[in-house]
Formats: C-alpha cells, sequence, structure tokens
C-alpha cells in the first residue's frame, strides 16, 4: 500500500531499509543555509539522502521569479533518476520544523504525476521520539532510477492568473490564501522579502494552524473543520494558494488533502515573484 499524504515514524521504522523506499531529509533554515546540511552530517536517518530546498528542489532564480522558483520538470526528472527512484518507489521526506520544508519534495513529487510520496509526521524529533536510529553514514549513490514522469497530480496558477482574477478574490468568487505567518500578510513584519504586505483580495492562514503543540499534522477531521471554516462552501480547485517563495503554501495543500478537500492550485512564485515587480498591487492590515 502507496503513503500519499502522511506516515508515522513507526510504520517507516519497519520499512526505512527497504531497497524500494527512498527517504530523504530536507531540513532546512532560511536565514542560515548551511543549517541542512550540517545537521544531516550531525545525524539523520539510516539511508537518508539530503536534498536541498535551494538546489535540487529550486530552478534558476532570475531575480523576478521568486526565492524558489519551480525547476525545470526535465532537471527534476532526472534528479530523481540520479537519487535512484523509479515510479514504484515510496518516497519519504521529513525536516525539523513540522514540515514546513517537507512538503516541497511532496508536491513537486506529485506535480511529476508521483503520488506515492509522504511526510513523516512530526518529522526528525517524532523519529528520534520512536527511538529510531540516527546515523552519520553517507549513503552511497544509489542505481540510477528509472523514473518517467506521468501527468501531474496537482495545478499551478501563474502571476498573470493571479492578476486577472484580483477582482474575483476581491468579490469571493475565487479564493486566494496566504499562508504566511499573520504578522507578514499584515505587513507589520517582513524578514525576508524586500516589500511587506499581501496580494490583494488574499485571506490568510498561517501554515502553522495545521499543527499541533507537538508538530505533529491536527487530525483530519479537525483540519476539515478548520478549513471548512476559512473557505465556506467553495470547492478547492477555484482556491489558489501561496506563501513567500511556494514552499510552505504546500503545507496547506498537503493538509487539505488529508481533510479530504483536495483540488486547490499553487501559486508557485508566491509573494517574493509578486513583489518583483512594483507595479503590482499590495494590501496591508488584516483585511483581505
Amino acid at each position: 500500500m502507496s503513503h500519499t499524504t502522511l506516515i508515522s515514524a513507526e510504520t517507516l521504522r519497519a520499512h526505512f531499509a527497504d531497497p524500494q523506499w527512498k527517504v530523504f531529509d530536507i531540513r532546512h533554515d532560511l536565514f542560515d543555509l548551511e543549517a541542512g546540511p550540517r545537521a544531516y552530517r550531525e545525524g539523520h536517518l539510516p539511508n537518508a539522502q539530503f536534498a536541498s530546498i535551494d538546489d535540487d528542489l529550486s530552478g534558476v532564480k532570475t531575480g523576478r521569479n521568486g526565492r524558489h522558483p519551480l525547476p525545470l520538470r526535465d532537471a527534476l526528472v532526472e534528479r530523481f533518476r540520479q537519487w535512484g527512484i523509479d515510479n514504484d518507489t515510496q518516497i519519504v521526506a521529513y525536516d525539523a520544523q513540522g514540515g514546513q520544508f517537507a512538503v516541497r519534495l511532496w508536491w513537486l513529487a506529485r506535480w511529476l504525476g508521483h503520488g506515492a510520496v509522504a511526510v513523516l509526521n512530526g518529522g526528525f524529533e517524532a523519529w528520534l521520539a520512536a527511538g529510531g536510529p540516527v546515523t552519520t553514514v553517507v549513503p552511497p549513490p544509489s542505481m540510477r532510477g528509472r523514473f518517467e514522469p506521468r501527468e501531474a497530480l496537482v495545478t499551478t496558477v501563474d502571476t498573470p492568473t493571479v492578476l486577472a482574477r484580483l477582482e474575483q478574490f476581491r468579490r469571493g468568487d475565487r479564493l486566494l490564501v496566504d499562508a504566511r505567518l499573520a504578522e507578514r500578510y499584515r505587513g507589520e513584519q517582513e524578514p525576508i522579502d524586500p516589500v511587506a504586505g499581501h496580494i490583494p483580495g488574499a485571506l490568510n492562514r498561517g501554515w502553522t494552524s495545521n499543527l499541533t503543540a507537538n508538530q505533529r499534522f491536527k487530525p483530519a477531521a479537525e483540519l476539515r473543520k478548520e478549513f471548512e471554516a476559512l473557505i465556506g462552501n467553495m470547492p478547492p480547485e477555484s482556491i489558489a494558494l501561496y506563501c513567500g517563495s511556494g514552499v510552505t503554501s504546500c503545507h496547506h495543500l498537503l493538509s487539505m488533502e488529508i481533510a479530504g478537500l483536495p483540488g486547490a492550485a499553487l501559486y508557485p512564485g508566491s509573494w517574493s515573484e509578486w513583489v518583483a515587480d512594483p507595479t503590482r498591487p499590495i494590501a496591508t492590515g488584516a483585511k483581505p
């Protein structure tokens, strides 16, 4: 049975040595780009390969396409093959930030049409709490995989589409949801991007709202209740999500999948792409 959303540490312990399972360490720090590789060197799950948000899971930055642009599809397919991934491989991603970064690989695999991908619920800390072993041994290079992309299991919207739908977002005919924390949405703080605020018409639900106090995802029923309170009767297919750079908004997409509300689109460029052009409108404050 494939795991397509979350996987527990206990289940992963029973399979981490399975050659058809590939585990990836996606630990990352937006303010210390060496933190992820350093944490991996200090100790990681056995057989786990390190995948860099900036180098492996993002494309080339132009200064106008956001901080974490999508990689070229063919380049990502080649990376999957280098990692030893086949079409029947179970992929598991983990981090140490409640899934904040692991969700990037979850979404990208689905973008390539690969549904057998899951995030370790609770991440590295959950693995330790379950008594999982840790090693500093870097696994040898995998045999080249035979991965072939299939029809995408996810959808995206681009900047021109978001611009064209601004009035629909304001009227509520469609929804745009900002996954950043509330103070960034309101424009009170902006520690990363050059401009503060949000896209006009966007609602706000910080990605951390999907987590319990111990950094596990909330139960499906609770997530569904909270998302329905946010989106009302709006079908997920009419919803687009963004964040700072298209990474943490995938946390909402995973949470909606868990909640039985699949189908929302990702705006990959997100706020960092939006504000790269000063002519695009911005809003501040608590209201859309």
